[in-house]
């Protein structure tokens, strides 16, 4: 299971809010070349873990990548170059 700092949660959440995402819609977490990882918004599907904020579905995570996100956490903060998003893997996966 992946956690979301209180942070993350809000940083997501006002990132829904200045794209006007649908009500119905999330941020899916989504793994890219490099070890990177990407947000693109989308409607839950069947199986996703689901991470909610006050009444936003804030985060989605396909059943295709649990395993693989098993025991990570996804925190935000604020860099020389900008704010960023962290997804920490567990060093058990």
């Amino acid at each position: 299971m992946i956690t979301v700092t209180e942070r993350a949660k809000e940083q997501l959440k006002t990132m829904l809010i200045a794209n006007q995402a649908d009500p119905d819609d999330g941020l899916r977490l989504l793994p890219s070349p490099g070890g990177r990882f990407v947000l693109a918004i989308g409607s839950e599907l069947s199986g996703d873990q689901l991470v909610e904020y006050e009444g936003h579905k804030v985060l989605l995570v396909g059943i295709e990548y649990f395993n693989m996100l098993d025991g990570a956490m996804v925190d935000y903060c604020e860099t020389k170059d900008g704010p960023v998003l962290l997804v920490q893997m567990s060093l058990d996966s």
